[in-house]
């Protein structure tokens, strides 16, 4: 499933992208048909006028061709594969998520009518990192509690390192996102100088192209690492209170067993 939402989200940026190449070559070819047909002062008014009527998704693609379509790209596949590993993480987190006091409370019932084996069932039929980690309990439940405690502290090392699989990406992504932007600026500054060396005079208009290409990369690369920030936080929430409930139901569970065995002498 996370190889698949990638693969969509990645199609889609590559859509968005062409698009908007196709919609900068046409933008051109019809802006110089129209200013050579009413002239440039009522082009610039006329642009004005259409600023206001455009959407948020169409001045969002504009400014996306303006900071340099080839550019931006990149800044885009940063936001389309962070987010991919954001849902994924966050789906996978949600449905690992149970009612875990009902559970304990299920399987005490079941360990103290000595039905050892319909506490694993319970426990192999309930999805999540908790459930798990008390089949592993009960599965050494024969054994000394030392036993039974390295066990469930050793599985619920491994369940923890699932729940945070896939994090380390998603940080790299929020790293990379305003990096590129930066990168842009850099790139926009050097494009300007070379303007200026070229026409041999500091113009404001020689200058703003390439001024205009280093703010808008810089904006669109703090915009993606903010949206997954968002959703990281978000995340390591959920990766928290997971963790919370596997360490409560561990101690609960331990107590379960002592409870069984001392009942059994």
């Amino acid at each position: 499933m996370k190889k698949l939402m990638i693969a969509m989200l990645m199609a889609v940026g590559v859509a968005f992208t062409q698009q908007a190449w196709a919609q900068e070559d046409s933008t051109a070819v019809a802006d110089e048909s129209i200013e050579t047909l009413i002239g440039q002062e009522d082009m610039a008014a006329l642009q004005d006028m259409s600023i206001g009527n455009d959407g948020f998704h169409m001045q969002l693609k504009t400014k996306f061709v303006e900071g340099s379509v080839g550019f931006m790209s990149l800044v885009a596949f940063a936001l389309i594969l962070g987010l991919a590993l954001c849902i994924e993480r966050i789906i996978y987190l949600t449905l690992s998520e149970i009612n875990a006091k009902k559970l304990l409370t299920d399987i005490e019932q079941k360990v103290e009518n000595n039905d050892v084996e319909g506490a694993k069932s319970l426990c192999r039929e309930t999805r999540g990192p908790v459930a798990s980690i008390c089949y592993q309990g009960l599965m050494h439940m024969d054994e000394e509690m030392d036993v039974v405690e390295r066990s469930i502290v050793s599985y619920g090392s491994v369940q923890s390192a699932k729940l945070e699989k896939g994090c380390s990406w998603i940080t790299l992504f929020i790293a990379i996102a305003p990096s590129l932007g930066f990168l842009g600026t850099v790139i926009g500054m050097v494009m300007a100088f070379d303007q200026i060396q070229e026409a041999g005079d500091i113009s404001p208009t020689i200058v703003a192209e390439g001024m205009k290409v280093a703010l808008i990369t810089t904006i669109f690369g703090i915009i993606v690492a903010l949206i997954l920030q968002v959703f990281y936080n978000y995340i390591l929430s959920k990766i928290e209170h997971l963790t919370s409930q596997m360490e409560e139901s561990a101690i609960t569970l331990l107590d379960i067993i002592m409870k069984h065995k001392l009942n059994k002498v």
